[in-house]
């Protein structure tokens, strides 16, 4: 399992259209990434100006496979018009994982 959190500042004025933006692309990773295990939109509470997306994909495959998506591409060149600043990634596998 890979994990990706993202942290993307969102320019003054613009969440409304981030979460636009959010909205369609979080749709079409539900109905079109079989590997993508979750894809969450969080706003952090200490920073009500940056979004957090905490992404989970079975393997390397599927989230290559997530970032070459129509979708994705879109998103990307969209998010130019909101997003405030360098978006902080980190990407980590997971070691272990309780069971619910």
């Amino acid at each position: 399992m890979i994990t990706v959190i993202a942290k993307l500042p969102v320019k003054e004025g613009k969440m409304d259209e981030a979460m636009a933006a959010f909205q369609v692309l979080i749709s079409k990773v539900a109905s079109e990434e079989e590997g993508t295990v979750l894809y969450s939109l969080n706003r952090d509470k200490a920073n009500p100006d940056v979004l957090v997306v905490v992404e989970q994909y079975r393997d390397k495959a599927a989230l290559e496979f997530h970032s070459s998506t129509p979708h994705f591409k879109e998103f990307f060149e969209a998010s130019t018009a909101f997003i405030g600043g360098r978006p902080e990634m980190s990407v980590m596998k997971e070691i272990q994982r309780a069971k619910p």
